[in-house]
């Protein structure tokens, strides 16, 4: 960081002033002198003192002047894009401001590391944050200048780094939802703005022809058929940089250009088949059979009513053809999240249904299924159990009849923060001590798998299996040579998964890489070519695995690559 910015003095000295007046600086022409004291070799202090030594350089270096403007931007050149440039912006507060909340950044993502090493996910460490005394872009700046920094060092400070970014980014989208909600539902378009609609039927036909062959043909969007149930598909940016999505994101992408070129499009919630409707009768006809469907997820194909229908199956009512608000479509988005969110038990799909849920109780506060589901959810995490009874507590007040579900997890909840309160710390692993004598590699190394000929690194190990009996045999891990009764080893996998690893499953890799993991800051904390370095935390509880480590890497690999 900057050295602290000096404040400017009230008066300067007599004999100050006079000394700088002998060096002939106060001398120069306003605006060389001003060209001069805006130079990137002068730094935020140096500005500092030459602002205490004369009348002339303090108000040329004035609070709102030129100078200290030229010194915010040549620090923080992104932030400028938050001021108007005909407002008097005191730079020297906003530059000491600025400084002050990089600071609290870098103190707070610090001190997450230590915290929250043993948490599945630092749920509760959000509440420094919430209370930040500076402006959250300055804060949010900060964290994007850590995650920008080059090189394979600071791994643990991005990982962190990362998740706040992530949380903020999450409540100033639950932020904008709820304003957003809050105004009238003729007013929750999904554009905004008004469109000049494109009376004649032939023509509107031959822009929406137009569209399907830019789209589908030219720019090859398509529906993802084989990937339907990845998240991906959900979030628009996603599906314009892939070019894939399902029916509903595909639909709201069609509809959103079909509006820009004057072409009024309607959603239609058909089950399992999201579609969009366009009006061949008089404007606003509830017969069903005025419309012309349009299927985004199948190019964009003009189906009739009886042709929908087999695209699912079976017949639906007449209502199922009616045309939805804004916020239906955002609900039905929101429970396709949900609904991925469920489908697996790994840490991705836990943060998607957190996220997820969120957004469905931002819209709908008081859904007693939903809060009961984030109440199981922390509860199975075992995380921020506060949080857990205080959303208990809301769906008591709600449903009365749910005191049977509310209270087993309030006891169960109370319990784990006694518990929590009475923990020790972690286990600590010697590998000078004799039962660990087994164990034949060391935190850090990138490995490959034998069998499956994946690439990962080691985090963690344990002198014999420690999984149950069910892992075990669903593993079939009895089918190795040495089964159970081996060292095993948690490894960070290059596709993104963690996975327990038998010792006799693991050699060396003769070509180790970085491997792109998204916990990777969680444990190491550098990359040096050829291992990882761990971070305080891990080492910590692995004390011995450095050595053993480098050991290996000297006797392994060539000293070209250290």
């Amino acid at each position: 960081m900057a050295a602290p910015v000096a404040v400017p003095c009230a008066q300067p000295e007599p004999e100050a002033e006079a000394e700088a007046g002998a060096m002939g600086l106060t001398a120069l022409p306003g605006e060389l002198l001003e060209l001069i004291l805006c130079s990137a070799a002068l730094g935020a202090a140096d500005i500092g003192r030459v602002s205490c030594t004369c009348r002339r350089l303090r108000d040329a270096c004035a609070p709102r002047g030129k100078v200290w403007r030229e010194r915010f931007r040549l620090r923080w050149p992104s932030l400028l894009k938050y001021y108007n440039q005909t407002d008097g912006v005191n730079w020297l507060e906003e530059y000491k401001a600025r400084r002050n909340a990089g600071l609290e950044a870098r103190r707070i993502v610090s001190s997450f590391s230590k915290r929250f090493f043993s948490e599945h996910v630092p749920c509760d460490g959000f509440s420094d944050i919430e209370t930040l005394g500076c402006p959250s872009h300055f804060f949010e700046d900060e964290l994007m200048s850590i995650l920008n920094m080059e090189g394979r060092k600071g791994l643990t400070w991005k990982y962190y780094a990362k998740k706040i970014l992530y949380f903020l980014r999450q409540q100033n989208i639950l932020k904008n939802l709820k304003e957003y909600l809050q105004q009238p539902v003729d007013q929750q378009s999904f554009l905004e703005g008004e469109f000049l609609m494109i009376p004649e039927v032939e023509l509107q036909r031959q822009v929406l022809d137009a569209m399907n062959c830019v789209l589908y043909e030219q720019l090859k969007y398509k529906g993802n058929e084989m990937d339907y149930y990845n998240s991906l598909n959900s979030y628009i940016h996603q599906v314009l940089i892939r070019r894939t999505g399902i029916p509903i994101s595909l639909s709201i992408l069609y509809l959103t250009i079909a509006r820009q070129l004057g072409v009024r499009l309607e959603p239609v919630n058909f089950p399992s088949h999201f579609l969009l409707r366009w009006c061949q009768g008089k404007e606003g006809s509830t017969d069903i059979f005025d419309y012309t469907y349009i299927d985004a997820f199948g190019k964009g194909k003009q189906l009739a009513v009886k042709e929908c229908e087999y695209l699912i199956g079976h017949h639906v009512t007449e209502e199922f053809y009616g045309v939805v608000t804004s916020k239906e479509v955002l609900q039905r988005m929101v429970g396709n999240l949900l609904n991925l969110g469920k489908r697996e038990s790994t840490d991705q799909s836990y943060q998607l249904l957190r996220d997820s849920l969120d957004l469905y109780l931002a819209m709908y506060p008081d859904n007693v299924q939903h809060l009961m589901l984030q109440a199981r959810l922390y509860f199975h995490l075992g995380i921020w159990p506060e949080k857990v009874l205080d959303i208990l507590q809301h769906i008591q007040a709600l449903d009365p009849s749910q005191h049977g579900a509310v209270g087993y997890l309030v006891q169960h909840t109370l319990e784990h923060i006694e518990r929590r309160k009475e923990e020790v710390g972690p286990e600590v692993k010697h590998r000078s001590d004799e039962k660990h004598k087994d164990v034949c590699f060391s935190i850090g190394l990138i490995m490959k798998h034998k069998r499956y000929g994946y690439n990962c690194v080691i985090y963690g190990w344990d002198p014999t299996c420690m999984m149950g009996h069910e892992w075990i045999r669903n593993m079939n891990v009895h089918s190795l040579p040495h089964g159970p009764h081996q060292p095993f080893y948690n490894v960070l996998v290059e596709d993104g998964s963690c996975r327990y690893a038998a010792q006799e499953n693991l050699e060396y890799n003769t070509e180790p890489h970085e491997i792109p993991h998204p916990d990777i800051g969680r444990y190491f904390s550098e990359f040096t070519g050829t291992h990882y370095l761990a971070n305080t935390e891990l080492e910590m509880r692995y004390p011995e695995d450095l050595e053993l480590t480098c050991a290996a890497v000297q006797k392994n690999y060539s000293s070209s690559k250290e």
